[in-house]
């Protein structure tokens, strides 16, 4: 029987899954006895859209559709903990199986303490990260860096510190460090992530630990908790999944791996924060790069910390309405309402129309109250700093409504007589 803490190798058995499966079929094939076995009643995974530079988020309630999200995408850059909430209602009537990366796992987390997402009808199987890269950053880079057609490369993966294309004529790997130093890799926030396991999730997987025979056939299962568990004893016994336990040498070099991309985040965030500078001179750096602020509200519509109905960067007494530039406020009240829980998933930085480094000033911010309070977002269900305010009141409507804006009656309107 697995119990949780257990380390394995893995790999399907099931034919057709092993065509299109990277890694032994692991993570496909337990997906594919979750829905038989009606354990989900989807599973919410990445597809690729036109290319393999277009991630599209895909819900499957068939297990013969599992096999077109077999395989990795590093330049989809999606983030699912908040597609959950918005459109398919926090996982509140359904039971939904999702493939996870780390900021996927801390974002399920966040919005759970928020009430917004239901982490009873939630599995995840979570895959060991070492980055993706923006979809529009991946064609350049290739053409420069690779001088090879994007249009004309059918695969890419990140293997032993390089990216690595297969295209029409060849393949061609160039190393990460040597991509980042030119300006391309991976995104910055990626840079900067030290949550490269998902073991929030239920289950753990991907190659890093697969050792001699079984490496490149074999994915490296983590069980995480007894959900988990139950997941791989029901694969097992359906006849989709084989497993056995993971080679001690190979759980000595996933952890020299998982400890290398740590020093490797450490290096970015030292860069990163140390370039913006500190006191007046980071503030003044944060309000020039801002004034480009367009307030189209993309970064807010993709956060998973913001949720809130009425936001309070709509409220006119706040932030007057019609102006650009956009008054500092509207970033004042984000960086308060979000940097303690703010998870680096980078979102709000990807999809900003003026190219703001929103992720940069969030993620900085982030990590100096870490410093000072000790709270770790997304990585356990304790409570944001926020929640903290107004002390036992505070947290009882945290508790209550799941709504930590502090601020919501500060200026509601007094009844007329």
């Amino acid at each position: 029987m697995t119990k949780k803490g257990d380390m394995l190798y893995a790999w399907t058995s099931d034919a057709e899954i092993q065509k299109k499966a990277e890694l032994g079929g692991a993570v496909t094939a337990i997906w594919k006895y979750a829905l038989e076995s009606k354990a989900v009643d989807a599973v919410f995974a990445v597809t690729k859209g036109v290319d393999l530079y277009d991630a599209v988020p895909v819900l499957i309630r068939d297990p013969k559709d599992l096999a077109k999200t077999a395989g990795s995408l590093h330049c989809g850059t999606l983030l699912m903990a908040k597609l959950v909430k918005k459109f398919l209602d926090g996982a509140n009537n359904m039971k939904i199986g999702v493939t996870v990366k780390g900021c996927d796992a801390m974002a399920f987390l966040e919005l759970a303490k928020r009430k917004q997402i239901n982490l009873d009808n939630i599995v995840m199987i979570g895959v060991n990260c070492g980055g993706s890269v923006s979809p529009v950053v991946a064609r350049k880079m290739i053409k420069e860096k690779y001088d090879v057609d994007p249009e004309k490369v059918h695969k890419e993966e990140i293997d032993k510190g390089q990216f690595i294309i297969e295209y029409e004529g060849g393949h061609k790997g160039i190393s990460v460090d040597e991509l980042e130093e030119a300006g391309f890799g991976r995104r910055s926030n990626c840079r900067r992530c030290k949550m490269k396991i998902p073991r929030q999730a239920d289950l753990a997987c991907g190659n890093w630990g697969v050792i001699g025979p079984k490496a490149g056939k074999a994915t490296f299962v983590e069980v995480c908790s007894e959900k988990g568990a139950k997941l791989v004893d029901g694969a097992i016994k359906s006849g989709v999944l084989a497993t056995e336990a993971a080679n001690p040498k190979g759980l000595e070099i996933r952890g020299k791996v998982e400890g290398a991309m740590f020093k490797l985040g450490d290096k970015w965030r030292k860069h990163d924060f140390e370039a913006l500078g500190e006191g007046k001179e980071r503030l003044k750096k944060i309000m020039s790069e801002t004034a480009r602020c367009i307030k189209c509200y993309q970064c807010i519509d993709v956060c998973p910390i913001c949720y809130c109905v009425d936001c309070t960067t709509r409220n006119p007494a706040y932030v007057p309405p019609g102006e650009l530039p956009v008054n500092f406020m509207f970033h004042l009240i984000r960086y308060a309402h979000i940097a303690d829980s703010c998870v680096n998933c980078g979102q709000c930085e990807e999809v900003c129309a003026a190219e703001i480094p929103n992720a940069l000033f969030m993620h900085a911010q982030q990590q100096e109250l870490e410093k000072m309070f000790g709270h770790v977002p997304g990585t356990t269900m304790e409570l944001p700093l926020m929640a903290y305010v107004e002390e036992k009141e505070e947290r009882l409507r945290l508790h209550n409504t799941g709504s930590d804006m502090i601020y919501e009656n500060v200026f509601k309107p007094v009844p007329k007589k």
